[in-house]
């Protein structure tokens, strides 16, 4: 009978010490691979990994936990979960005319944004004016498509658009190169923020 007694001590001891709250177990998990590891094991708990997106994922509890930052551990109700990754990246685009200082002098090209600007202004078709004007040669009619980063445009371009909201008007000038930009940002900036969520019953 004591020894039943001691097994049975011995095995609420044991329990007590490996069965930590998911709250802690979830504190020292900081990558996808140690959480498919941590679902594997824990299956009980019915564990899940969730890949949210800002563009598609609208319910309360996503959009909260598209706030959180990378690490972030909390619990609502008897459930728990930790960001293992989250990402945040905004696209930008609009339409331009490229004025290149190599061929023209400053006064040609000052004299064409203002010729420009007042056609735009005038209700002019943007897209006719770009494909009168431009002089790279693009068959897009000026339109950037969605761009982020350097890779795509110079970061004077990239940093101008950032500034200005939809619908405005306004010059770029790259002066290391000569190139001269009249640009009209055509869409809200497109924000999108990724995460990789972590998710299990219990706190």
């Amino acid at each position: 009978m004591k020894s039943n007694s001691l097994v049975g001590i011995l095995l609420l001891l044991s329990s007590s010490i490996f069965a930590q709250p998911v709250h802690d177990q979830f504190a020292k998990i900081t990558t996808v691979q140690q959480a498919q590891q941590w679902i594997d094991a824990n299956a009980p708990l019915k564990p899940a990994l969730l890949e949210l997106n800002s563009l598609k994922d609208s319910t309360l509890i996503e959009k909260r936990l598209l706030r959180q930052n990378k690490g972030d551990v909390f619990s609502v109700g008897y459930v728990t979960y930790k960001v293992i990754e989250a990402t945040e990246k905004v696209n930008f685009r609009a339409s331009y005319i490229f004025l290149d200082g190599g061929t023209l002098s400053q006064t040609q090209i000052d004299s064409l944004k203002k010729i420009i600007v007042q056609k735009a202004s005038g209700g002019a078709d943007w897209n006719q004016l770009s494909d009168q004007y431009t002089m790279d040669g693009n068959t897009t009619h000026g339109d950037t498509g969605w761009f982020f980063g350097e890779e795509m445009m110079p970061k004077e371009f990239q940093d101008a658009v950032k500034a200005h909201n939809k619908g405005e008007i306004f010059f770029v000038d790259v002066s290391d190169k000569q190139w001269h930009y009249i640009v009209k940002k055509t869409y809200d900036d497109d924000d999108k923020k990724v995460a990789t969520v972590l998710r299990a019953n219990g706190r």
